[in-house]
């Protein structure tokens, strides 16, 4: 009884000690912050605008838990191979559009320009959200290891020029910088599409290796300054909208925390917004008050070939393939109930 009054008392003595040190010194478990890097078509003025102040505010908001790394068009790797790095997971995230970064799925040429595919931004949110596009993009791509997160609209597709174009006719000939798809369609008028990095346009231009970029609307014409080095604007466009998206390594996408998804997905959301209003109320804009470029137009009658063609075109591309076809019919219906509602929505 004695040994084990005395192991009773020298027990508790100690567990009052280790009681005491724990009470006063508690464990502190150290939280690793998820850092992910991100890399964007854009140059870093057009990103001002289309990622960075999203970014800035997943970053603001998320402080220690998560960190994003924004890298500008080509900063890490081509835009070209974009979409192989994020695969590999060098690159946890892109945004950019599948035609760009030379995606390997079925809906890759529908990234970007599709010809006619849209008349107004808010068609593209329309046809991912409300007509099965989500769906379809979120199969391709779960296929290939790469998360697709969201889709949203960019600015509509014109050309901006050295010479002045007013009938197709300009048009042949001319050396222009586009997108993959959109420069496919554009041959059968003459243009010679041109693959160049994105910080060399402005340069090319200059020094007559581009005679024009079909890329954007007049809203980046101004921001990156390819308005200072093109003196016309066509005000006929081969699209209402550019469908770009975020897109995300598989792996590292599911490593996080479901709070962490969420404030993804409302970074995207404000990202998509912010586009809406800021393209829509700069093409306006610009057209009236810029000061940069004349701007020329096609005749209605002669421009109504070139939508003639993209429908053809829609065709042979539906032809390839089972999911091509189904997202070219998912254009028809669309267009086609635009068309029946009448104004605002078609004219």
């Amino acid at each position: 009884m004695t040994n084990r009054r005395d192991f009773l008392k020298k027990a508790g003595a100690g567990a009052a000690v280790v009681g005491a040190s724990t009470l006063a010194a508690p464990a502190v478990h150290a939280q690793t912050t998820i850092r992910w890097r991100m890399q964007t078509y854009a140059g870093p003025a057009l990103a001002e605008h289309v990622i960075k102040p999203a970014i800035d505010s997943f970053n603001a908001v998320a402080g220690d838990a998560m960190q994003i790394e924004l890298f500008f068009a080509d900063q890490l790797v081509p835009t070209g191979e974009l979409f192989r790095a994020m695969q590999r997971g060098t690159i946890d995230a892109v945004q950019s559009d599948d035609d760009s970064m030379a995606s390997p799925t079925e809906v890759t040429v529908f990234g970007g320009y599709f010809p006619f595919a849209s008349r107004y931004s808010l068609d593209v949110p329309v046809l991912f959200n409300q007509f099965g596009l989500n769906e379809i993009w979120d199969a391709e791509y779960s296929k290939v290891g790469v998360k697709h997160l969201s889709a949203g609209a960019w600015d509509p597709c014109h050309f901006n020029t050295k010479d002045p174009i007013r009938s197709l006719d300009d048009l042949k000939g001319k050396r222009v910088f586009t997108f993959p798809t959109a420069g496919r369609f554009l041959t059968q008028f003459g243009v010679v599409p041109v693959t160049l990095p994105w910080e060399d346009i402005e340069v090319a231009v200059q020094t007559g290796e581009l005679d024009g970029i079909a890329w954007s609307g007049i809203t980046e014409d101004y921001t990156v300054g390819w308005s200072k080095v093109t003196d016309y604007f066509l005000t006929n466009n081969i699209s209402g909208a550019w469908a770009g998206s975020f897109f995300a390594n598989m792996d590292r996408y599911q490593e996080l925390p479901d709070n962490l998804k969420e404030l993804l997905k409302l970074t995207m959301d404000s990202s998509h917004y912010y586009r809406q209003w800021w393209y829509w109320g700069g093409e306006a804009d610009l057209r009236v008050n810029g000061t940069d470029m004349q701007l020329t137009t096609i005749p209605d009658e002669e421009w109504a070939t070139v939508e003639a063609a993209a429908i053809k075109f829609w065709d042979e591309i539906a032809a390839e393939s089972e999911t091509k076809a189904k997202v070219v019919q998912i254009f028809k219906n669309y267009n086609d109930l635009m068309v029946k509602a009448g104004r605002p929505y078609r004219f």
